[in-house]
């Protein structure tokens, strides 16, 4: 068994309802001031005395409403709607915080490389580089209907423009402006040297990017780079761009055959497969012994939401299940999408028989990524066995009731893992994200990174 310090960063979204239908009605849980600034600032300034590595915010540019072919129920379950922009609260947790780092979802689908290049340059800079960048392609029908597409383009056409967007981002934040070419010079009147500023020519096909960026290099440069990619196509893609993955599994066996596979697949693109840093999915209900977390897990479950949890799943999956017997297994239903939907479940636990009303009580808590419930030795156990199994380095930990999930890790496990010599007592000398993957010192972009071959204008023209 291994002794690395075991990374943390919170899993959130601003909205009401992220991924535990039902428990935005729990009378410990605040998610309805998802709208209200003091909100986020409290909870960045909370996972900050837990020494938390980062906020993972999660995003959707749609509507679940697949289940009943309607976006009702989700609209009366809060599921993912109302949904605020992801970018738009980190300043101001940023200012009230030194450390904490934020990860945040933007879809390189439906935005165009060159400006939201700057924002990320932007948030950087007044972050002094705590930003990361959580790449999606988004998969809602919804939300290419809405930002001017008849249709949702093919999965492996948009991993395809995905490429070709984070080469313009890279060229703009790498390549663009030469690490010396502010010179800030008041007695001469001269902020930047023009002869060390370039356009990045870029002309592809699905976007052309002739200018200069409009940001000065940023503390990283280029933001870190979340990837959750799980398709043969997103995981390509993850391989080759990703400096931190974050994925989900029901086991630490079967997490273990996807990292062991996209660090292979890593190696094919010429990188080093330690550049890359694996995060998994976990929830964790947690209380001073076993027997008071399951009295509290068993609380939690009796606030689940049938509808809502149906609509969260059918969002995420694409099956409607809502015209079966809430009761009846699903192994006697003759369709597709069942026998699909009990292999998916049959994975987590395959002890169970599987209902919708089953489906629906296990995404309650957690969605479909794994719980851990009981005492700090308890979860801590089970937290190493899935870092020493499966090689990664870290969790995103999602919330089953928002700040209370978050207040009781930082109650009863952090000081468990502390013990261990899992868990730093204090944040580190790094200043940046990306030092903290990788170490102090180390600020941008790796040798083996895509991004690093256009560092001082290089590899520009080779494009």
């Amino acid at each position: 068994m291994s002794s690395k310090r075991i990374a943390f960063n919170a899993f959130d979204m601003t909205c009401i309802m992220h991924q535990s239908p039902g428990l935005w009605t729990h009378p410990q849980d605040r998610s309805v001031a998802y709208k209200d600034l003091d909100y986020w600032v409290e909870l960045a300034k909370l996972l900050e005395k837990g020494k938390f590595d980062g906020l993972f915010i999660a995003d959707v540019l749609g509507v679940y409403d697949t289940y009943q072919n309607s976006p009702d129920a989700s609209i009366r379950r809060a599921m993912q709607i109302p949904v605020h922009d992801p970018l738009m609260q980190v300043s101001a947790m940023a200012a009230a915080t030194e450390k904490l780092g934020f990860g945040i979802t933007v879809s390189a689908t439906y935005e165009h490389p060159y400006a939201l290049a700057r924002r990320f340059s932007s948030l950087d800079h007044l972050t002094k580089g705590r930003i990361a960048w959580n790449i999606v392609t988004s998969y809602l029908d919804g939300a290419a209907r809405n930002l001017g597409h008849k249709r949702q383009i093919s999965h492996d056409e948009r991993y395809v423009i995905a490429e070709e967007f984070v080469n313009v981002c890279y060229k703009l934040w790498e390549g663009s402006w030469d690490d010396d070419a502010v010179v800030d010079n008041r007695e001469s009147q001269i902020y930047a040297d023009p002869t060390k500023v370039r356009g990045i020519n870029h002309e592809g096909k699905y976007f052309s990017v002739p200018g200069i960026h409009l940001s000065e290099p940023s503390p990283q440069r280029t933001p870190v780079i979340w990837q959750a990619g799980t398709s043969k196509a997103g995981r390509a893609f993850a391989a080759k761009n990703a400096e931190a993955v974050f994925t989900a599994a029901p086991s630490p066996l079967i997490l273990r055959g996807y990292v062991d596979d996209i660090r292979r697949v890593a190696k094919s693109h010429g990188r080093d497969s330690s550049s890359l840093k694996i995060f998994t999915e976990i929830t964790i209900v947690t209380a001073a012994t076993d027997a008071d977390a399951k009295k509290k897990y068993d609380e939690y479950l009796s606030f689940a939401d049938y509808e809502g949890a149906l609509a969260f799943y059918a969002g995420i999956t694409g099956i409607d299940l809502s015209q079966l017997d809430p009761d009846r297994p699903l192994e006697y239903v003759d369709t597709d999408s069942a026998r699909f939907a009990l292999e998916v479940f049959s994975k987590a636990d395959p002890t169970r028989t599987w209902t919708p009303n089953e489906v629906a009580r296990f995404v309650s808590v957690g969605a479909m990524g794994p719980v851990i419930v009981g005492s700090p030795a308890t979860v801590a156990d089970e937290l190493e066995r899935w870092i020493d199994e499966a090689d990664i380095d870290g969790f995103n930990l999602a919330y089953a009731v928002t700040p209370g999930t978050f207040e009781d890790f930082i109650e009863y496990i952090v000081p468990e893992l502390q013990r261990r010599g899992r868990y730093w007592s204090d944040y580190d000398e790094s200043t940046t994200v990306r030092e903290r993957l990788y170490g102090v010192g180390h600020k941008h972009v790796r040798a083996d990174h895509p991004a690093y071959r256009y560092r001082g204008g290089k590899g520009l023209a080779a494009d």
